[in-house]
């Protein structure tokens, strides 16, 4: 049998792992199962290339392929153990940019190493796969750049708003079409130049017009092109594992994105248009009055005679690595007769699942994490909620003021418990940019300072 033979059925053995990774990772309870597939595919599938380059390369080719593995893996495994886990988004971000720079590279080396065909149609595809591999690239390449700085804090996260914007990101596809037809039609190394730069500029455009509320569908979405990126590239390269990897890649980010848009009552389309933030907070124009303030050692006494606590977090919870506190904080209510239950909105924090990640890294048990739509109705009957680092998933706002830049989301329905307790830093308004109205409710009371201070004096107090 030969290399390329053994190489197929592998590619089909690793597809197969991949498929079951997904499965696996869309459960609690069978995740890090998951991850052992994906881990396992992603070896085989690493070992078949190296078969084939090896059968067919010289030397000096397999000599760099193993010092661009050893790099790679050097890199991945640095980072793996230094990111915290409230950096795990903007990595996520940075790791996406580097599949689209790589269908960039793939595509352009099509071009220039462009092979005989003796089918004119089979050129004309060729062609086609060549100039839509290097768009979805470039556009996924910036696109991400521009997510990584958003969600680390070295540009602002509020939108970008050029006059005409939707018109610009119009106006770039429909440039993308004629150019395509062109390029299959007369290929000309002009043309790849002019839709790379196209792409990039389209690809920073559109995620740096998208206010800091809708991240979570941003990176998601990335998630998504970088997976058509990587098929696109699989095609250049006759490549089955890189065709089926990136097909299931692109599918389930896309699903992923709709998903977390029907969790924010929003088209996906509109998050694309602009998202959240583009008009200003009701904190700009109207007074809510003052707002309450307790002590960790008051909060104690309302956990002490509270029968139900529901916990919320959000992403102060990550910023402050509160989770491990809270952990603890659970364990001692629920020794004392105290029912305690999470409530996870759909987007909380910057990545979708972040908030379940970091619970399930502090040995929170999984029967006590409920979504949203499972916890929301019963908040009318819980004693206390405790929200940390949560804002814009709980803003009451999105329900009762239609003026409001999230009015329609559903969002976790907090103050109809009988008491709320707030963790912030501050009065400052959410990722969003938008004011919230708990902070003033009567039953409302703010707990300033770092949530895992705050937690731990908590349980001092008990």
């Amino acid at each position: 049998m030969d290399s390329f033979s053994i190489a197929t059925a592998a590619y089909i053995v690793a597809s197969l792992l991949f498929i079951l990774s997904l499965a696996g990772l869309s459960k609690h309870e069978t995740a890090s199962q998951g991850v052992l597939f994906g881990i396992s595919g992603m070896a085989i599938a690493l070992v078949a290339t190296f078969i084939v380059v090896a059968d067919v390369a010289d030397t000096t080719s397999v000599v760099l392929l193993l010092i661009a593995v050893a790099i790679g893996a050097a890199i991945g495994l640095w980072r793996a153990r230094v990111v915290e886990m409230t950096g795990m988004p903007e990595l996520i971000a940075l790791l996406h940019s580097f599949v689209g720079l790589a269908a960039v590279l793939v595509g352009w080396n099509g071009y220039l190493e462009h092979g005989y065909f003796e089918l004119q149609s089979l050129e004309d595809i060729h062609n086609a796969e060549v100039f839509v591999g290097v768009f979805i690239g470039a556009v996924t390449f910036t696109g991400s750049i521009v997510a990584f700085l958003k969600l680390s804090a070295r540009i602002k996260s509020t939108p970008l708003m050029l006059p005409g914007k939707n018109y610009i990101n119009l106006g770039a596809l429909a440039l993308f079409v004629v150019l395509t037809i062109w390029f299959v039609i007369s290929p000309a190394l002009w043309l790849l130049v002019l839709v790379t730069i196209v792409a990039l500029a389209l690809g920073w455009h559109l995620v740096a017009s998208i206010g800091g509320g809708d991240m979570p569908v941003v990176v998601s979405m990335l998630n998504s092109y970088s997976g058509w990126a990587a098929a696109a590239s699989g095609f250049l390269l006759d490549n089955d594992a890189l065709i089926v990897t990136g097909a299931l890649v692109g599918s389930s980010g896309a699903y992923l994105s709709y998903i977390m848009c029907q969790a924010m009552n929003r088209s996906f389309i509109s998050v694309i248009a602009g998202g959240f933030g583009i008009e200003a907070g009701p904190a700009d124009d109207k007074d809510y009055g003052e707002h309450r303030e307790i002590t960790a050692e008051d909060t104690a006494e309302l956990l002490k005679n509270a029968s139900s606590v529901i916990i919320t977090p959000g992403y102060g919870m990550a910023v402050a690595q509160a989770q491990y506190p809270v952990a603890d904080l659970v364990r001692r209510l629920r020794e004392r007769g105290v029912e305690v239950r999470f409530g996870i909105h759909p987007v909380a924090g910057r990545l979708p699942g972040h908030m379940n990640v970091l619970l399930a890294e502090a040995k929170v048990p999984y029967d006590i994490v409920l979504e949203m739509d499972e916890i929301n109705d019963d908040f009318k009957d819980t004693s206390v909620v405790l929200v940390i680092g949560a804002n814009d998933t709980v803003n009451p706002a999105a329900t009762e003021d239609p003026s409001s830049p999230i009015a329609g989301m559903p969002v976790l329905t907090v103050w109809e418990a009988s008491d709320v307790v707030i963790f912030k830093r501050s009065m400052a308004t959410g990722y969003a940019g938008v004011q919230n109205p708990l902070f003033f409710r009567d039953n409302s009371q703010m707990l300033f300072g770092d949530a895992k201070e705050r937690v731990e004096d908590i349980l001092k107090a008990l």
